[in-house]
């Protein structure tokens, strides 16, 4: 790097003092605290990253050959705090900006892209590691009968864990991305790849506000968690795809409207028989949405989100074109009047079979929804 690379000359990487800062990473303050956790928070942290602190931010953007700039901005899209000149960083540190920056060299990625994929990887990651030292570490380090503390069980668990866990990640990522990558090669063209039609679903918990007020905080979590379960193993148990959660809403996205609409259906039926969940309302469209960073964007995700908003409590509500998918691929009668007239044939005996559907479709009154206009929502209900 050069000396306008950071505004100052280079320094030599052996000149800089080589104590070892025990400043936590994301601590921008140079705060740390005293005494023996935070010698084994640095033991944890040396025994996860698998190397000791050696860099400051600027040795580690010289050591990777990119500018201060471009490696503060992929630091902060990964989503740690500026530290300043702190020597925090490690070789793992160097080796990933470098890594980076050979991407965009190479012509593989743009700078911009390189700092989604890092942003992307952050958020996710982060949400990952937040949740598993808070519900299944925390779980786990409970103080035993031996008298050991939570402190003094972490790093020997930890220990244990860490290459199971990491080699458990590896594996779902693959998964995960052999799924994508599915998807991606059976769209019909490039424009799909980004703006592609789907099926889009909330589904969200009647009354939760009421249920923050009355329910202590430890089993307002418990529903929350059972409530995500759930829902996380239906989508995906019937071939849809769970974007986020956002404590009493989801929101899915399936293919084929018929994979959307038992989703729905199956999740009215299952909170219905838990006497233990609220009521719950499903609100789902059909129509082109836009996917960025894992998630869902454009009109067809807001028109699902109002649909839920007007939903009676236990039913799932369509837009039009969720409908009309519906009749397209054969899972519900375009029209009632027709299906019944195909069945009563049958009955009197012309010797052809009646159509099979799935799913049967009520219009509702049309309304004025705000930001979209006047929109006909459709209820959706098993056809018996």
């Amino acid at each position: 790097m050069t000396a306008d690379d950071s505004g100052a000359a280079p320094r030599d990487m052996d000149t800089e003092d080589d104590a070892v800062s025990d400043v936590p990473v994301g601590d921008p303050s140079g705060a740390a605290d005293e005494g023996d956790e935070n010698t084994i928070a640095i033991r944890l942290e040396q025994l996860i990253l698998g190397a000791d602190r050696r860099y400051t931010p600027f040795q580690a953007a010289r050591g990777a050959g990119v500018s201060m700039d471009l490696a503060a901005r992929f630091w902060r899209a990964m989503g740690f705090a500026d530290i300043g000149q702190v020597k925090a960083l490690t070789e793992a540190d160097v080796l990933a900006l470098r890594r980076l920056a050979g991407l965009v060299e190479a012509g593989l990625l743009s700078e911009a892209m390189a700092i989604q994929v890092a942003r992307s990887t952050g958020q996710t990651t982060a949400r990952l590691a937040d949740w598993q030292i808070d519900s299944f570490l925390e779980g786990l380090t409970e103080p035993q009968d031996s008298g050991l503390t939570r402190t003094e069980i972490t790093y020997p668990l930890v220990e244990l864990l860490l290459p199971e866990l990491e080699e458990f990640l590896v594996y779902v990522w693959r998964r995960q991305l052999a799924a994508a990558t599915g998807r991606v090669v059976r769209a019909q063209d490039d424009a799909e790849m980004v703006d592609r039609r789907l099926a889009v679903g909330f589904a969200d918990l009647v009354g939760f506000t009421r249920l923050t007020r009355r329910l202590e905080e430890e089993e307002l979590g418990e529903l929350v968690e059972a409530f995500e379960t759930t829902c996380s193993d239906l989508v995906a148990a019937h071939g849809g795809r769970l974007i986020k959660t956002l404590g009493d809403e989801v929101l899915f996205s399936a293919d084929d409207a018929g994979v959307a609409a038992e989703i729905g259906l199956r999740l009215i039926e299952t909170m219905t028989n838990d006497e233990t969940m609220p009521e719950l309302r499903v609100g789902i469209a059909f129509g082109t949405v836009t996917t960025r960073m894992g998630d869902v964007f454009g009109t067809t995700v807001n028109l699902a989100s109002r649909l839920t908003s007007i939903a009676p409590k236990d039913t799932v509500l369509v837009d039009e074109a969720f409908a009309e998918e519906l009749g397209r691929i054969g899972d519900a009668p375009v029209s009632e009047a027709d299906a019944a007239a195909a069945e009563k044939a049958a009955e009197e005996g012309t010797g052809e079979a009646p159509p099979s559907y799935r799913f049967a479709l009520q219009p509702m009154w049309q309304r004025p929804v705000r930001g979209l206009g006047v929109v006909e929502p459709w209820l959706l209900s098993r056809r018996s």
